[in-house]
């Protein structure tokens, strides 16, 4: 069911973005392939050594993302009480949706597929999608291990409150909160795939089905609101640092007039509201 999935995933994206697979340049396979292998990792070194190079406004941008963390960790404990009271009303096929395709195995099944299509047609804005998803869930996802070791924050489902936190984490996998796995390999896959596209409902989708395996893991008792609020973050930011890189390095652009990313942090009656747009 899920190699089934996976085809009609792939086939889909293909179709929708518009491209043309039939083109057949001469260079090698083998070499597209070392070429792409070598800008993935050639990535994960880009966004790594950014915050070295941030300056004004990507600090301001830093600002908002803690600032963002901060008042989501205001609401942690009664978004957990709500989302674990609705979790028996949740559809089983949403949960084991949820569950699976944000799993390292699922997500590297979905990226290295796009990959492997655009490197058999010899399409290069299919590769650059691949390169992008791969190099992208890469860097969010080791970054995210580093963070939960460091960090050792209590999971909702451990009993404990959302201030218990065991730093460098010493093997408890009840002191692995902080930032959510799920949600960052989810939310990278879903905002690198919808920069393809520019109608706004097909980009609605695929967020969409991003942040159900969000979603999912605060009613699973797997993660804290600020947890989630903060992996999102994490994927929109590592997608869009590696997509800058990538615009040096193959000639295919798409939606090349839309990479810009602002913030906007609203308080009222009652209300607080943090909107990211890009």
């Amino acid at each position: 069911m899920k190699k089934i999935l996976l085809i009609l995933f792939i086939a889909s994206l293909h179709n929708l973005n518009g491209q043309n697979i039939s083109n057949d340049p001469p260079e090698s396979r083998w070499n597209m392939f070392k070429y792409d292998m070598g800008n993935v990792f050639l990535g994960m070194g880009h966004a790594y050594s950014r915050p070295l190079h941030w300056k004004g406004d990507q600090w301001g941008d830093f600002g908002v993302t803690v600032l963002g963390t901060g008042v989501a960790y205001l609401f942690d404990d009664p978004v957990y009480d709500y989302a674990s009271g609705i979790k028996e009303n949740v559809p089983k096929v949403i949960r084991d949706y949820g569950f699976e395709y944000g799993s390292p195995a699922n997500n590297y099944m979905i990226t290295g597929g796009v990959y492997a299509v655009g490197l058999i047609a010899k399409n290069e804005k299919l590769r650059r999608t691949g390169v992008l998803l791969i190099s992208s869930a890469s860097t969010a996802g080791l970054l995210q291990q580093i963070m939960k070791s460091a960090f050792g924050r209590a999971r909702p489902l451990s009993g404990l409150s959302k201030d218990t936190f065991n730093p460098l984490w010493s093997g408890d996998k009840n002191f692995h909160s902080f930032p959510s796995g799920h949600a960052i390999l989810a939310m990278t896959n879903a905002h690198a795939i919808a920069k393809q596209f520019k109608n706004l409902w097909v980009k609605s989708g695929i967020y969409t089905l991003g942040a159900i395996p969000a979603v999912s893991r605060l009613w699973e008792g797997k993660h804290w609101l600020s947890d989630v609020v903060l992996s999102v973050v994490i994927s929109i930011f590592t997608v869009e640092s590696i997509d800058r890189y990538l615009d040096k390095k193959y000639n295919e652009k798409y939606n090349a007039s839309n990479k810009k990313i602002s913030w906007n942090l609203n308080f009222g009656p009652g209300t607080v509201g943090l909107k990211l747009e890009f």
